[in-house]
């Protein structure tokens, strides 16, 4: 199993990270991409893949982040950011969108000027796109009516468009990476989208340290509950669980381009 977007850089694993790794490899993740949400994480990031090549990361900045980052820098992290992607360890760009509830604060016209200067960079480096969108997918959808997606692709993170979008969003050649609620009982929206995505468009995420999944939920997330997750996906589509892991691994090895070796670098 390959958990596809998870933030184990936050603080909340400070306390325990090597221990959260641990529990995931045990629980057979077999790798993982941890993607920035802000300019801060960027150069710790690059620096994880070295040690355990089974960690592989993105550059971005999230939308709900902007509020607290100055309009008038934006260019300036932007150019920060396509001189570190040139390193070549970032395997995608992102996490990068759209966000509606925080239109009060970064309104939706700053959100799109980052969102181009994000997909600019991804087609410069060669890079897939990994694409927030909460409560913004009208935007979305006219976003990606004027502009090209890169060539490696995108994937739409903890898919909330609901299945009606499924075939249009596919059109543009995007993953659809489902989480945690796919396992809560009173889910609906996400479940009928899971069932609309064709298997080779399909990925597994946990989010951590949100989303949790159905039984840790009210807790913490972590990548070893991707287990549930993929068991959730499976159980809605009428799959085997051995064969969906299989088809999420190499969905997520053609993705990122990624090897996700199974075993820490020597490099």
């Amino acid at each position: 199993m390959i958990d596809s977007h998870c933030h184990l850089d936050v603080p909340r694993f400070d306390a325990d990270r090597p221990a959260v790794l641990e529990r995931a490899w045990q629980a057979g993740v077999r790798g993982m991409v941890v993607p920035a949400i802000g300019p801060d994480a960027w150069e710790a990031l690059l620096a994880w893949p070295a040690r355990d090549a089974r960690v592989q990361v993105a550059l971005g900045i999230h939308p709900q982040l902007l509020p607290e980052l100055p309009e008038s820098l934006d260019d300036v992290h932007l150019e920060r950011l396509d001189g570190l992607l040139l390193q070549r360890v970032a395997c995608a760009v992102g996490e990068c969108g759209l966000d509606g509830p925080t239109g009060a604060r970064a309104p939706l016209a700053r959100q799109l000027r980052v969102l181009d200067g994000h997909l600019r960079l991804a087609h410069k480096h060669q890079l897939p796109l990994i694409l927030h969108c909460q409560r913004a997918h009208p935007v979305l959808e006219t976003w990606l009516e004027r502009v090209r997606l890169p060539e490696a692709g995108a994937v739409l993170h903890s898919y909330s468009g609901g299945a009606e979008r499924v075939d249009a969003y596919r059109a543009r050649g995007c993953f659809f990476s489902f989480a945690g609620p796919v396992t809560w009982p009173e889910a609906r929206r996400p479940v009928e989208a899971l069932r609309a995505v064709p298997a080779e468009s399909l990925l597994a995420e946990t989010d951590a340290p949100d989303q949790t999944p159905t039984p840790h939920r009210g807790g913490r997330s972590e990548p070893a509950f991707l287990r549930e997750v993929v068991e959730a996906m499976a159980r809605h589509r009428g799959q085997d669980v051995a064969e969906l892991s299989g088809r999420l691994l190499e969905n997520a090895r053609r993705l990122f381009g990624r090897p996700f070796a199974p075993g820490p670098s020597v490099r």
